[in-house]
């Protein structure tokens, strides 16, 4: 156990955990994960703001495949950056059968974010990837191991089949996944493929497999992966409620407090006797940003912690600074909170929301914005009448997702993540008649307390001075 790493640096939002976050706390210690969603249209906007530094530039020079990453170069890059008032240039959608191009930027994209976290140093680092973002998976995976990532971390499903298609994949084997399409019988499997042979025919090494750990809110989701899951996890990051971003929902009937948010009971609470029991190495998360909460997780049994609002409005983090300095000062004011919004994700799961003025918190401020779904990760695959497969999404238009079969009452309160949460990380779309995507912000409950980093007269704060508080009851 003495290898494992007390505090894994949790993977936020689109590129919150960014390349920079994840190397800061790899090169503390300590497991730095950068976040593997939406990375391809991360890469491409980044490229059209005139990468700033060189710095995806030099992780493109590095794959092992230089056409492909000079096609994406050739595509994308705008010397100097694009003009503020001009709109992103657009990638096209995944699909089922994704589009070679779209496929071949994901695997560009993951590698280069991996490869920027690793740079310069021999910490370990790892992604992470959301089960219910299920077309990107597989080349997300791929470009991740050929650029050596450490360890791989899943939440917001049950990621029963990626440990082997992990192995698959570092054979240099074709591998499937399995989606979840609603309207299919039972026993219908609809698959989305990917085959590494030409990435290896082209002069890709052979990826490295990593380790594989499935973020859980239940212990019989972690016994099942545990002993019903062939090849099984590596172990496991026990998730609470308190935890920002996606939650998994309250079990049982759903009771709404006076604020309308869920409620968690016993049921909720994972068993630790279990975890124990398992043999696995496990991290709990979700209001453990304490130093004696760090000490009581290691006497409980677990290898250490996961940490996420804490490292998320420091300095290297990959929120805007404007909104890192607004929350940091409505924390020092005791005004800042989170929302565990039972609606707002197109997902159907709660996701946790900061309420800030101006902010797509709002909900005149939501109402303003015109329903478009152009980037489309949040998603859900459909049968259709003629037996193709169709997509859709609780917040696109509503006529749209009514025409599709979907129900009017789902589109309720529902939010496009997608845009706003590129919005956070300022590479949010300008629209046609010049209206600006804006942010919605995520985080756990310790968003009300994150002003406890910030040192005598000081405005911010580094990913080490959250590494020097949390440590500093642990004995290393």
């Amino acid at each position: 156990m003495s290898e494992l790493p007390v505090i894994i640096q949790g993977g936020m939002g689109v590129a919150v955990s960014s390349w920079r976050l994840a190397r800061a706390v790899s090169r503390l210690g300590h497991l730095g994960v950068v976040s593997g969603t939406a990375l391809d249209v991360v890469l491409v906007r980044r490229l059209q703001m005139g990468d700033p530094g060189g710095h995806l530039r030099r992780a493109l020079a590095a794959f092992p495949i230089p056409e492909m990453a000079d096609r994406i170069l050739d595509r994308y890059f705008v010397e100097g950056g694009k003009a503020p008032e001009a709109r992103f240039r657009t990638k096209p959608m995944f699909d089922v059968e994704i589009p070679r191009p779209v496929e071949e930027l994901t695997v560009v994209a993951n590698f280069a974010e991996v490869w920027l976290a690793k740079e310069g140093h021999d910490g370990v680092v790892g992604t992470n990837l959301l089960t219910k973002v299920q077309i990107p998976t597989l080349p997300s995976l791929f470009g991740a191991m050929l650029a050596g990532v450490d360890y791989v971390l899943m939440g917001a499903g049950i990621p029963k089949a990626i440990p082997g298609i992990m192995d698959r994949l570092a054979a240099g084997l074709p591998t499937e996944l399995p989606l979840d399409v609603k309207g299919t019988e039972r026993g219908e499997v609809v698959a989305t493929r990917f085959d590494p042979s030409r990435y290896l025919e082209a002069g890709a090494p052979l990826p490295t497999r990593g380790r594989f750990l499935a973020i859980i809110a239940s212990h019989v989701l972690a016994t099942m992966l545990a002993r019903k899951t062939e090849p099984p996890v590596d172990g496991f990051v026990v998730e609470g409620p308190t935890a920002g971003g996606h939650n998994a929902p309250p079990r049982g009937k759903l009771v709404l407090d006076e604020r309308g948010q869920p409620v968690y009971g016993e049921r909720d609470v994972v068993d630790l006797d279990v975890m124990n029991e398992l043999g696995l190495p496990y991290w709990l998360a979700g209001g453990y940003a304490e130093p004696h909460k760090v000490a009581e997780a290691l006497a409980a049994g677990a290898a250490g912690v996961q940490i996420g609002t804490a490292f998320a409005y420091c300095e290297e983090s990959g929120f805007s600074d404007e909104i890192k300095r607004r929350v940091i000062e409505m924390s020092r004011r005791g005004e800042a909170e989170a929302f565990t919004d039972p609606v707002a994700s197109p997902t159907g799961f709660p996701f946790k929301v900061v309420p800030i003025p101006g902010t797509m918190s709002e909900p005149e401020v939501y109402a303003a914005r015109t329903r478009v779904c152009d980037l489309g990760y949040l998603r859900t695959p459909y049968k259709k009448d003629d037996g193709s497969i169709g997509w859709r999404c609780p917040a696109e238009p509503v006529d749209h997702y009514l025409r599709k079969g979907g129900a009017i009452e789902d589109t309720i309160g529902r939010k496009c993540l997608c845009n706003a949460l590129l919005a956070n990380i300022e590479l949010g779309q300008v629209r046609r008649d010049g209206y600006r995507e804006g942010p919605l912000v995520t985080s756990g409950d310790d968003v009300a307390n994150v002003a406890r980093f910030l040192r005598e007269g000081e405005t911010t704060y580094t990913a080490a001075d959250v590494v020097a508080y949390l440590m500093a009851d642990v004995l290393v």
